[in-house]
């Protein structure tokens, strides 16, 4: 994900075996769940390559994004309309206070506990149908927001932004979860992109230095 390897470049796994000094199987199942995340993609010979992350449709999505977080926040506002479930929220609250206490290793993987915290939230909300399409944009952009969660830096922003999202709702300061909630999705954003973008530059670098070394081997 830091794009040590070229876009387009095939992943064998002998020489990754060889280079992470463990065995085929653990790596061929890392490869499996890589391509699961869309991080790689196979090839028409059955092999695996490295996947060149896409941003075209990125900024759109975050759009979509924002609109569905903060409109899950907001309908509490409206007259008649059902406060966020404390059931539900209380014991999300918990659970990322662990989280903060026990702060778990930067991994792409914890892009699943984050979008955990954000359909949660809006589960809470009592809309279904807006909850159902906050996954399905999550899905569409999941693949790139791993790059959200490399550093330990990032992990603890993130902790400590969705407790004081899920604490400000409980406390029933919509305006300030609000506040909150934009920042919080507009700095993830950022750093997305950021990192995306750095990648793929690194990506194709290392694909023009390979292409010279092929060209002057023969």
């Amino acid at each position: 994900m830091i794009g040590e390897f070229a876009i387009r470049s095939r992943l064998v796994e002998e020489r990754l075996a060889s280079l992470l000094g463990v065995s085929r199987t653990p790596v061929r199942e890392a490869l499996v769940r890589l391509l699961s995340d869309g991080l790689v993609e196979r090839g028409e010979d059955g092999g695996y390559y490295v996947a060149q992350p896409d941003l075209t449709d990125l900024r759109d999505l975050y759009e979509l994004r924002i609109t569905l977080e903060l409109r899950g926040i907001a309908r509490a506002l409206d007259t008649g309309v059902r406060g966020h479930d404390p059931a539900i929220l209380e014991p999300l609250r918990d659970q990322w206070r662990a989280m903060r206490d026990d702060q778990p290793e930067p991994d792409p993987q914890f892009v699943v506990m984050d979008e955990d915290f954000h359909v949660t939230m809006s589960r809470a909300s009592g809309n279904a149908v807006l909850t159902s399409t906050l996954a399905s944009v999550n899905a569409r952009i999941r693949a790139v927001r791993m790059y959200d969660f490399l550093t330990a830096d990032r992990i603890t922003l993130t902790i400590l932004q969705h407790l004081e999202i899920a604490e400000e709702v409980l406390a029933g300061r919509l305006e300030d979860a609000l506040t909150a909630m934009r920042r919080h999705v507009g700095e993830s954003m950022d750093v997305v992109e950021r990192r995306a973008a750095r990648a793929i530059t690194q990506m194709a670098l290392n694909r023009g230095r390979r292409h010279d070394v092929d060209r002057g081997s023969h």
